[in-house]
This record gives C-alpha cells, structure tokens and sequence, in this order.
C-alpha cells in the first residue's frame, strides 16, 4: 500500500469534514467529488447552489452528498460577523466592514473551522497564498504556545535497502530567515504534524553545516540558540542539533560524528535553517532522487487549513483534504 492510500484509510476512520470555498473552480468540484465517493470525509462547498448544481451536471459529477452553502445567504451569518467584529475591532474594522468579509468565502470557510461546523479548510486553487494565509491567521489564528506558522513537505525517499523512507522536511515554503524562536516553533509545528499526518514518532534534526560544535558562525549560533529554546519548552518529542545532513540521517556517520546523540542516524524530520536551504533541499531530492513530494502543508495555525498551487489538479486538492483531516484528527 503506497503512502497516499495508507493515509485516505487513516482519514476515513475519522470521519472529519472539510470546507471547499472555490467550489466555482471545476477542479474543486472535481475533488469534491471523489472525496465523498471515496468515503474520506463530509464535504461543504461554498458558492450559488445553483450554479453549483448546475456545473457539476456539465461535468458528470455527483455532488449529492455534498453540503452546498451560499455565504451572502446564510444564517451563520450574524455570528461570523461578530466573531469577526470583535477578533478584528483594535485594527479598526467596524460592523459593516466585518459582515462584508466574512461573505467572501475564504473568510467564510474559515469561520467554519474556527467555530467548529468543520474541521479544516482547503483553497489556493484559485486565490493566492497570500489570501489564504490571511484569512487563516485573522480567523483561525496561530495555534496555542506558537508564533509562527511555516510549512512542511513529506518526502517519501526511495532507499537504496528497497524500502521507502518518510521525512518531513520544514520550512520550504513560508517563512524566508526565520529567527532562533522561529526556528523552534517550525521544529514544534513540524513534531506535531509529523504525529497527526505520519503516527509515528518524531525524531527531528535541527540541521546546519556543523555537527555539535565541528564548526563556529553565527548561523550556527541561530541553531544553537533553537535548540536551547526547545530545551526550555520541555517539549515532548526527541531533538538535537546542530547536525549536518549526513549526520542526522546515516547511521554510519552519526556514529563517528555525534555518537551519544538519540536523534543522529535516526532522524525523519528535518529542520533546515533557512528557507533557501529548505526550499532547494526539498527540490533536489524531488529531483534527484525522485522522491515524491506531497505539500506544502501549512501547520501553526489553530486549526487545520491547508494552501494549494494555484497550478494544482483535482487530485492535489483531494490528497490535500486527506492531509487536514489527519491533522484536524478527533478534535
């Protein structure tokens, strides 16, 4: 069973829910689609129901089950709006600027997640990450003891022993020179995402071109200074760092390079210490090793939403559903 399969079983065991705000995009109603006959999760779609309908006829599509909701039209709106209201009145919105926002739909589907009626929200088809990412961090919020959000890819690594490796690497996509506390919260975020998406246990290498003082700059200092932040957060999932690369995964040269360290060798999520060397990691080893790369996975919010390339196919926006029921779990 391949990793994508492995992890819809796991999502329908949950039975989580999910809001699609760009249900004018074919592509969305196409996911919908194939997530409610897959059984993976209960699907809202936001938008005129009757357009709705009517598209998903032209393309053969049964949308039955779905939940259609009309944002200008719907009794959640009053509640969205004081919600909204009092989360945004010290930047000096007022009632009406409130109620004209949470009609758009991504503000819409992200009062749905914060206030419960699902569990997470997918977009980015069609908006900007930019939009998204907004309307997540002025509704939903960064989650609770975070200050960042940031972002994850899973990368499912060919081994030469035959069998596939699962890592989580973080940041690649959001956050360009992160500080020392923000490097910490990226390996927090990325611990925890790794536990909803994977279930396994995070062993997570704080990575840099030094190996446990082989070296001395100050951006090993940053990492330095990352690591004894989460020393002090008492954190509970298994860290060390500085490590180089081959340090943190070959058990072979962790031996001779960091021999009484319980993270080198052994490690699945790699931390990299700026998103230049994150970005172009992930990428080569996409590239070069023909690992499959599933994300970005947007994580540090309170709740689960979840951004796409706006050159993204119906499938991405499915698997993507899959991955912000994992992370939503049974809360």
């Amino acid at each position: 069973m391949d990793i994508l399969q492995s992890l819809k079983e796991r999502a329908k065991s949950l039975k989580g829910s999910i809001v699609l705000p760009e249900a004018f995009d074919e592509r969305t109603l196409k996911a919908a689609a194939s997530i409610l006959s897959e059984n993976l999760a209960e699907v809202y779609l936001l938008g005129k129901p009757e357009k709705i309908e009517q598209d998903a006829r032209k393309l053969n599509l049964d949308l039955s089950r779905a939940t259609l909701v009309d944002p200008d039209d719907s009794p959640e709106l009053p509640r969205f709006a004081d919600f909204y209201f009092d989360r945004r009145k010290d930047k000096g919105i007022n009632q009406e600027e409130a109620l004209a926002a949470v009609k758009q739909p991504l503000y819409f589907g992200a009062c749905m997640v914060k206030l419960g009626l699902v569990k997470g929200m997918v977009a980015g088809a069609a908006n900007t990450t930019a939009d998204v990412l907004r309307s997540a961090l002025q509704v939903v919020g960064v989650m609770p003891g975070l200050k960042t959000v940031s972002s994850t890819f899973i990368m499912v690594v060919p081994d030469y022993l035959g069998e596939d490796r699962v890592f989580l690497f973080a940041d690649c996509a959001v956050v360009p020179n992160p500080t020392a506390e923000q490097l910490a919260d990226i390996a927090a975020s990325t611990a925890y995402t790794r536990r909803a998406i994977i279930g396994d246990e995070p062993k997570v290498a704080l990575l840099s071109f030094s190996t446990l003082g082989s070296a001395e700059h100050e951006l090993i200092d940053k990492v330095r200074t990352a690591k004894a932040l989460l020393e002090d957060r008492k954190v509970d999932f298994a860290f060390d760092g500085e490590l180089q690369l081959d340090a943190a995964i070959v058990p072979a040269i962790a031996k001779s390079k960091a021999p009484n360290s319980q993270v080198a060798g052994q490690a699945n999520t790699l931390i990299f210490p700026d998103l230049q060397a994150g970005n172009i990691g992930y990428k080569l080893v996409q590239r070069m090793a023909r690992a499959e790369a599933i994300g970005p996975i947007i994580q540090g919010l309170a709740a689960p939403v979840c951004d796409l390339s706006r050159g993204c196919s119906w499938e991405d926006i499915a698997n993507t559903a899959v991955l912000v029921i994992l992370m939503a779990g049974n809360k």
